[in-house]
């Protein structure tokens, strides 16, 4: 097996073949939202921007969620791992 077709999974044109086919087909499907390239760059960008913009009230809340599951898990984890080793 040649390097280039390990390194792509399959031949060259097989290859360019699926590209083509699955470019085609997302260009449909954006086309039908009214998506452009431009469209999916800005929203990533504002999504960083916004994650930014809320600091540390976000990793305040992912530390209240994951200490409230915690308080259920560990100690559920805990009792069924009790139950299991006397078996």
């Amino acid at each position: 097996m040649s390097a280039v077709v390990r390194f792509l999974g399959d031949t060259p044109l097989r290859v360019a073949l699926k590209l083509i086919v699955v470019s085609f087909l997302v260009g449909i499907v954006m086309s039908a939202f009214g998506w452009s390239p431009f469209d999916i760059l800005h929203s990533i960008q504002r999504f960083f921007l916004d994650l930014w913009n809320m600091g540390f009230a976000a990793v305040d809340r992912f530390l209240g969620y994951f200490l409230l599951g915690a308080a259920i898990v560990v100690p559920a984890f805990l009792v069924l791992r009790i139950l299991s080793y006397r078996r």
